[in-house]
């Protein structure tokens, strides 16, 4: 099993689906992500767990063509942002590369892939699919 890039980002369910783990202040209303002591809006510092939708809606999109600096996995690689239900844009992976085959307000859901971690075995990272891709 691949260890998790960064623990306690994302939360596996039963059927390996991840969930992005965030929070929410009980005063602003908002939820941000990653989770944090304070909200990021307010500086409020009420913030409970909250586990975030699975899917959301492709807002923005882009190939990254080289790979930066620590990075072992496949190029060209896709990043974008993905609004989340919660009103939260999340900037993140997308396991689409090609841009021609993304549009605006496209169903994305939640993901888990495995990369390469340079040393030979593997990290678990979360990232965003087309709906119906997987």
């Amino acid at each position: 099993m691949a260890r998790p890039i960064v623990d306690g980002i994302f939360e596996l369910d039963a059927a390996g689906h991840p969930t992005l783990l965030g929070g929410r202040s009980a005063s602003s209303g908002w939820c941000h992500f990653p989770q944090g002591e304070v909200c990021p809006y307010t500086g409020a510092d009420d913030v409970e767990p909250v586990r975030l939708s699975r899917t959301g809606t492709l807002w923005a999109w882009t190939a990254v063509t080289a790979a930066p600096a620590g990075y072992h996995g496949p190029v060209p690689d896709g990043f974008g942002v993905v609004e989340l239900p919660e009103g939260l844009r999340v900037l993140g992976r997308l396991t689409e590369p090609d841009p021609a085959r993304l549009t605006f307000g496209q169903p994305m859901t939640t993901v888990v892939e495995r990369l390469p971690d340079g040393d030979g075995g593997e990290v678990a990272v979360w990232a965003f699919a087309p709906v119906g891709d997987r």
